[in-house]
Order: structure tokens, then C-alpha cells, then sequence
């Protein structure tokens, strides 16, 4: 793993602490999320009511994975449909923890960041940035892959997929406004929002 990859990773992991500890604070506990039996998350961690469970980020380790005779995720198959390689950046951002969004602010404005719940929402995931991709490649643009919506409707936020760099783009268009160099850098600079999660 290089010092690029650790630093995205460690990045994301303090984020997602600091975040639960933000809303420990303000709340006297973790956040909350309405349970569903059918739809399960490693990051589950005991009952708020009858209906809500606690969770928080719990990082995706490949020996645990291993242990359950799982794979550890990954994007091959997705680059094998699309024939492209996306930026090691989108790669380690997905497959470093399970995660609700997670709420943020940054000098723009409110964002939520996007990650897997559990395995099948990995899936998931995987179908609708093939499907981002492929209109990208429709309407003769760059490639982006988005990983955060913002509070403005039909505007996301994204990574280039050739430099890495973050962009915010409006759905169908081209990004319009460079935020930062890198996925590690844009985190580094977030607030956690944990206000938000309690509406």
C-alpha cells in the first residue's frame, strides 16, 4: 500500500470516528438508523428503540472477510464490464469501511458522503457507477465517479477518473468546479454534520 493509499484510508477512517463522536456529543449517543431485518450491516451495534439500531463505520478488513469465506471487495468486475481502469482513489474510498452516508460540510455548502452499508449495497453501487460511467462515455465527457451528493438537487460531487482531482458536476453535464486536488485532501479539509442525522 503506498503512503497516497494509507493516507486516503486513514483519512476516511478518522473522518467517520469523529463524525460518531460529534454526534456522541451533541446527542449522548451513536447515530441512529431504522432497523430493517432484511437489509443487515456489519455496522449495526445494538438497539436505540424497536425500530432503530445504533450504527457506525466498521472498516472493511480483508481477513475477516476471509474468515467468512467471503471475498474482499473489489472493482474488477466492474472495470472488466466498462474496459477502463478506474483511479485507485474511488477503489480505496468503497472498500475501506462499511458505512451509512455520512453527513459533512465543506466550504460549499452541506454533502452526504455515499458508501456501502453492507455487501449488497456494494453491488449496488457497482450497477450505478457503471451506469454513470456509461453515460459519461454517451455523451463523449471524461469519466467521473461520483461519491457524495450535495443539498443542491441534481449536483454531485466526484472524482476525475484520469487525475483524481475532485469536481463538483451537475447529473448529465461536465464538472464545473474543481475542489481539490485529491479524494484525500477534500476529506481532510470536511466537517463532520452530525446535526443533520438527527432531523
Amino acid at each position: 500500500m503506498t503512503s497516497t493509499n494509507k493516507t486516503l484510508t486513514q483519512a476516511l477512517l478518522n473522518f467517520s470516528k469523529d463524525y460518531s463522536q460529534q454526534h456522541i456529543e451533541k446527542f449522548g449517543h451513536l447515530p441512529i438508523v431504522e432497523h430493517d431485518k432484511q437489509w443487515l450491516s456489519p455496522c449495526e451495534s445494538g438497539s436505540h428503540d424497536t425500530n432503530h439500531h445504533y450504527w457506525q463505520a466498521v472498516e472493511m478488513k480483508s481477513e475477516q472477510l476471509l474468515d467468512n469465506k467471503e471475498e474482499a471487495l473489489s472493482f474488477a468486475n466492474v472495470e472488466s464490464a466498462l474496459n477502463i481502469e478506474l483511479h485507485p482513489d474511488i477503489k480505496i474510498y468503497f472498500t475501506t469501511m462499511f458505512s451509512g452516508d455520512i453527513e459533512a460540510l465543506c466550504n460549499d455548502g452541506e454533502l452526504s458522503l455515499l458508501f456501502a452499508w453492507n455487501k449488497e449495497d456494494f453491488e449496488r453501487l457497482q450497477e450505478n457507477i457503471i451506469g454513470h460511467i456509461l453515460m459519461k462515455q454517451r455523451l463523449k465527457q471524461d469519466e467521473t465517479i461520483f461519491f457524495a451528493v450535495t443539498d443542491e438537487e441534481d449536483m454531485i460531487i466526484s472524482v476525475d477518473n484520469n487525475s483524481g482531482e475532485v469536481w463538483v458536476e451537475r447529473v448529465g453535464c461536465k464538472p464545473h468546479k474543481k475542489i481539490s486536488d485529491s479524494l484525500a485532501e477534500f476529506i481532510s479539509q470536511l466537517t463532520p454534520n452530525s446535526s443533520v442525522s438527527e432531523k
